[in-house]
């Protein structure tokens, strides 16, 4: 967590919190706590990772606020200085203050997502209404913005380079966005928003993991698991008996079992039972129910849009994105619906075609997408994923990654032994330059627990930083939620695993190359994010990659010919379905946020259910991400903002397209030119110019059409 997300933090402070610190932002006082946190210590731990071994639950709270009082501090200390304001004075030492606040807000946010338990939760609830009342302290106290403000209007008086011009434009721009310029009043009702919208954020989260682990499907009779994969059965058995339900068959929500399930099984009550089950998370009534909170959380953010001055949260949001405006995000959405709702329309067709030659007669619906699709595909293109699965042994695809990285910038990766990690089932690894240089520490963890949030994300327990001139190198971690093992063979890949992997890997890479000195100009934007990701994808099966990696799991064959044939003629069939389901998500999260006016009796189920009908979205395709369960849009991170992968995707078609032309998919130039314009230099230049700095033009739409089979 970086200083800027810190100043953005919200929920309402408790009142006795508030009382200590009302007196002129005296910092908190803190009781003395044990010597034993490992917080308050130098890690001593190799590479200085997180000693996760020794951090106990009850160490996070007094770590947060110490580290609050800590800061408080370091920003009295700022406005206390008689001295005129500098940018060493006042935007330096304000970008470096909170050290201790971040490594716990790392290591803490880390685990709540990758292993929590309810005490973390708890933590949670408890400590997201001081993290924003902290935070609107210091965005809200007049006297730091006086100073930041004096900075900014005179910094023509100084000679700042460009990282520091950017970082005093981010951080009088976060101080603006963040109340400085508002009345007391204003800023007072902006502080109970913001603590409003965060403990939302937290129990939308909270209750999705809920609802996600709550459910199950049991199957007894081994006749109903026709059609599904050995492995698969096999996972689902070791399931069963690990929660006492021995000679019976367990299928969850989390991906690795209910998308194979769907694509798979023969049994089509048992698909609509399970596929019902996934969609309506969040909307079964009772404590974990998530359209109350839905409807709160919109309406408090466009209060809290309309007290900013703008007239609805979008807009609000927008202005620190690439696209800018609703307007520029709804064009491209709108450019890319009609061709993928008509190549959607056309795999219906096929569907339906199967289902007829089942000599069945229903209409095709959402249950039976996935199951008939691949059908479908082995008619057309004699494709059947589970011949592709046996060459995509998680530890091969992971091993054609490094070696991607290694061939594209030079750089290594070796598994670490006896360092700690954040759960036992993640793998360490370090990462040198391709001089041999220390670049970091990379953890990956691969496969779904019911501590863990379901999806795939990269994130960190360390960002890059300089200490006293020294960088200071960060630690990565990469989690996911992949098929397992089976009794008889190691995990084996899906297509869409291996993409993720790669995907996420390619955050990793961001993270691991930036190259900045100011933790305030560390993150681009939102909408910009994707791009060092999703660039990654392209070259998972490319065949001159397949023939290094892609080796079969029990003769260490190579993937022969015929099957990468395959995999590249129907690698773009699909696209209908996936990029309609992605807009259908995408539009949703828009039209909650273009909102100008909150209705008194909104309802999340209609207000849904008129969205997606007003596109003519096909019944048979839900939006990937229904109301109830959009995490990345109400859990926070990517509200008004689930755009960005499309957006990036126009970004990143374009710039894998200057590899293609230069007739070499592993070209170390371009990629160093990669490395330099997109990965290292964080937000130091605006975020298109950054891109134009590496392509020499901008990107448009076509090579994201083309590279979905749109075009």
């Amino acid at each position: 967590m970086n200083k800027r997300t810190i100043l953005t933090l919200s929920a309402a402070f408790t009142l006795a919190v508030t009382n200590a610190v009302a007196n002129e932002n005296e910092p908190m006082l803190i009781n003395e706590v044990a010597n034993t946190n490992p917080f308050f210590a130098e890690y001593d731990t190799p590479f200085g990772v997180p000693p996760f071994d020794k951090i106990k639950n009850e160490h996070y709270m007094p770590a947060f606020l110490k580290g609050m009082e800590e800061q408080l501090q370091e920003i009295r200390a700022i406005v206390v200085n008689r001295a005129v304001p500098t940018f060493e004075n006042t935007i330096a030492a304000l970008d470096r203050s909170g050290q201790l606040l971040n490594k716990v807000s790392y290591v803490f946010y880390g685990q709540t997502n990758a292993h929590s338990n309810d005490e973390l939760n708890k933590v949670s609830r408890e400590v997201s209404p001081l993290l924003s009342k902290h935070g609107d302290l210091i965005s809200m106290n007049e006297e730091l913005f006086k100073k930041v403000k004096y900075v900014y209007d005179n910094q023509a008086k100084e000679n700042l380079t460009k990282e520091q011009k950017k970082l005093l434009d981010e951080t009088y721009k976060d101080f603006v966005r963040g109340g400085a310029l508002l009345s007391e009043a204003d800023k007072k009702k902006l502080s109970e928003l913001n603590g409003e919208i965060a403990m939302l954020q937290v129990k939308f989260g909270q209750n999705l993991l809920a609802e996600t682990n709550n459910y199950q499907l049991v199957i007894d009779d081994k006749a109903k698991l026709a059609g599904l994969p050995e492995a698969l059965v096999q996972n689902a058995a070791k399931v069963a008996a690990e929660r006492g339900q021995t000679g019976k068959w367990i299928f969850t929500l989390h991906t690795p079992s209910i998308m194979p399930f769907l694509q798979y099984s023969d049994v089509r009550e048992l698909r609509e039972e399970i596929f019902n089950a996934y969609i309506n998370r969040g909307t079964n009534g009772g404590e974990n129910d998530n359209n109350e909170v839905v409807e709160q959380l919109v309406k408090a953010r466009l209060e809290k849009a309309k007290l900013m001055g703008h007239e609805d949260y979008a807009s609000l949001v927008l202005e620190t994105r690439m696209a800018k405006t609703s307007e520029a995000v709804y064009d491209l959405l709108d450019q890319v619906w009609k061709p993928a709702l008509k190549a959607a329309k056309n795999e219906y067709a096929d569907i339906q075609a199967e289902v007829k030659k089942d000599g069945k007669k229903f209409k095709a619906e959402g249950w039976d997408w996935r199951y008939y699709a691949e059908r479908a595909k082995k008619a057309k293109f004699g494709y059947d994923e589970e011949l592709i699965r046996p060459y995509l042994a998680l530890g091969n695809v992971r091993d054609g990654m490094f070696l991607l990285a290694n061939k594209l910038y030079g750089i290594t990766f070796t598994k670490l032994e006896n360092i700690p990690t954040p759960h036992p089932d993640a793998e360490a690894f370090e990462c040198k330059d391709v001089d041999g240089t220390h670049l970091g520490v990379l953890y990956l963890d691969y496969h779904p627990r019911a501590s863990k949030r379901g999806g795939a994300w990269c994130g960190q327990y360390r960002g890059q930083s300089y200490e006293n001139g020294k960088k200071v190198a960060p630690v990565v971690t990469v989690v996911c939620n992949f098929t397992p093992a089976s009794a008889d063979a190691p995990s084996l890949l899906t297509v869409d695993e291996a993409q993720t992997l790669f995907h996420e890997f390619g955050h990793a890479l961001h993270n691991l190359f930036r190259d900045v000195h100011y933790s305030g100009v560390s993150s681009v934007a939102r909408d910009f994010v994707e791009l060092p990701s999703q660039v990654m994808e392209h070259w998972v099966f490319e065949p001159a990659l397949l023939k290094e990696y892609a080796r079969h799991y029990k003769t260490g064959e190579l993937m022969p010919q015929e099957l990468i044939d395959k995999l590249e003629a129907c690698g773009k069939y699909g696209q209908g379905f996936a990029t309609t389901e992605f807009l259908a998500a995408a539009l949703l999260d828009m039209d909650y946020h273009v909102q100008s006016k909150f209705a008194k009796n909104f309802n999340v189920g209609k207000f849904e259910k008129r969205t997606l009908k007003k596109r003519g979205l096909l019944s048979a395709i839900p939006p990937r991400y229904r109301t109830t369960y959009f995490s990345h849009t109400m859990g926070g991170g990517y509200t008004a903002g689930y755009y960005s992968y499309l957006w990036a995707e126009v970004l990143d078609a374009d710039a894998y397209n200057a590899f293609e032309e230069s007739g070499d998919i592993f070209n170390k130039s371009i990629a160093e030119k990669f490395r330099r314009y997109i990965l290292q230099p964080g937000s130091i230049d605006d975020e298109m110019q950054m891109y134009i700095n590496f392509r020499g033009q901008k990107p448009n739409a076509d090579a994201l059409l083309r590279n979905r089979g749109l075009k």
